[in-house]
């Protein structure tokens, strides 16, 4: 017979400070979460007021639980990933701890994507379990663009599913908003668009159905005589096809979203030199208020009433600092930026340099993971656009003079050989390869396929025009 018995384990593990955990957060918020944050603590703590000055530190008394220097924030940041358990249990982290790190490393605040816009309609149809599974199955395999261009089979034998599961769970997706989502590729999106308004038996579905090629070449009479129709009646259709997207996903594209708000400003000086600045016009600017420091040293307050203060102050003074060093962190990337991006900013995203989170660390001293939080879900206004702050860091291609050239910057120059192609006479991408490879730029034929696709441009056949 067992005999139960009672084991006592020890274990050690650092706890990260309540600040410098706030800290990170603080670092990671986009400028309009980080002035909600800021709204909530001026009404959830006392001894905070807004005040019309830039934002500032309270020099006395310095809390040292609180991060007020970058290399704070890198220590921070070790103590952070590298906590170590000595003994006893098999993970350093509780689950309530576990939780706050994935929330700190994955809940970037961030326009709605796509999947999760896809994924609550999900959650609320009624459904077998087997076709739920599924459905999150190619859910997950979307591209961008809301196409799936994996044959549902080849999916089913990759991941073990069933095909009529997978058949049903495509239907189901393919009944969500936005309409056109699951699609193999741009014809059948523009099938499935037309469906949910309602619109299967239209001349409109009829052309995209049997005759796109002919209408991507605006052969009109070619398409009325097979139809027996009008070319009036067909060029009305192709004017309604017009209006239906190529690309489902593109208003979950966090670059077309209207309320995004700049980080950073990136522009020339009156000297022409280019400078880069904060944007704090949605953040209010905070300091402690006198009053309740004074009442700290003031003999007819309690006991409990003062050290209710010492603490507001001090989660007070936490904040400010933290705001303070989010601002600093981001100005310094962004001026290493401009030092690195230099062409970029002169002529354009055809000139965007390779750059690397890593590159960026070492020479500012940070670690990835602090850089990586500090740009995510930053925005940059630039003489080109507002562009993530993301989108500088990217690999890319060295010309044959030496020259490097982003992905961006390859996309750019696809872009632009498409936009100056003869209507009758549009380049393949045999042609786009060698006419890159004439300006330096060495890459695969398949590899330019693969841009031109990512920016929705169709292939030559359907470019042609005569």
């Amino acid at each position: 017979m067992s005999q139960a018995s009672l084991h006592q384990t020890f274990s050690q593990q650092q706890t990260l400070a309540p600040q410098m955990r706030k800290s990170l957060e603080i670092l990671q918020a986009g400028t309009l979460e980080l002035a909600q944050l800021v709204r909530q603590a001026l009404e959830t703590n006392p001894v905070l007021e807004e005040c019309t000055e830039s934002l500032s530190l309270d020099a006395d008394a310095p809390d040292p639980e609180s991060a007020d220097s970058l290399e704070h924030l890198n220590e921070t940041d070790d103590d952070w990933r590298d906590r170590e358990i000595t003994s006893g249990s098999t993970s350093p982290w509780s689950a309530d701890d576990e939780e706050r790190r994935q929330h700190l490393y994955e809940s970037i605040i961030a326009p709605e994507t796509l999947q999760q816009h896809l994924q609550q309609q999900l959650d609320l149809s009624m459904v077998e379990p087997e076709i739920r599974h599924a459905a999150r199955a190619i859910l997950g395999n979307l591209d961008p663009r809301g196409f799936l261009d994996l044959p549902t089979k080849d999916l089913g034998i990759r991941l073990g599913l069933k095909a009529a599961h997978l058949e049903a769970a495509l239907a189901l997706v393919q009944s969500f908003h936005p309409p056109g989502v699951g699609a193999a590729g741009i014809a059948e999106s523009l099938l499935l668009q037309l469906e949910h308004s309602g619109r299967k038996e239209s001349l409109e579905y009829k052309i995209v159905r049997d005759h796109l090629e002919a209408l991507a070449r605006k052969h009109y009479p070619q398409i009325a005589r097979a139809l027996n129709t009008s070319e009036e009646r067909i060029a009305e259709a192709a004017a309604s096809i017009g209006c239906l997207s190529p690309n489902p996903g593109s208003e979950f594209d966090p670059t077309e979203n209207p309320h995004l708000l700049p980080d950073v400003i990136i522009e020339r000086d009156e000297g022409g030199r280019w400078l880069a600045q904060l944007t704090n016009e949605h953040l209010p600017s905070l300091r402690i208020n006198d009053f309740y420091k004074d009442m700290i040293g003031s003999s007819g307050v309690d006991a409990n009433t003062r050290q209710f203060l010492r603490n507001q102050i001090s989660d007070g003074r936490s904040l400010i600092r933290s705001i303070s060093l989010r601002q600093e962190t981001i100005l310094a990337i962004a001026h290493k930026i401009i030092e690195h991006q230099l062409l970029f900013l002169d002529k354009g995203p055809r000139h965007l340099r390779p750059l690397t989170m890593t590159g960026l660390a070492e020479e500012l001293k940070l670690h990835n993971a602090t850089i990586s939080r500090a740009v995510a879900g930053k925005y940059v206004l630039t003489p080109h656009g507002l562009m993530e702050m993301r989108a500088f860091f990217a690999s890319g291609y060295q010309t044959r003079d030496g020259e490097e050239v982003s992905n961006t910057g390859v996309r750019e120059a696809i872009q632009q050989l498409i936009a100056r192609e003869p209507p009758a006479k549009p380049l393949t991408d045999t042609a786009l390869t060698k006419q890159l490879a004439a300006q330096g730029i060495q890459i695969a034929r398949r590899t330019v396929a693969k841009y031109r696709e990512q920016l929705s441009i169709l292939p030559v056949h359907l470019r042609k025009s005569s």
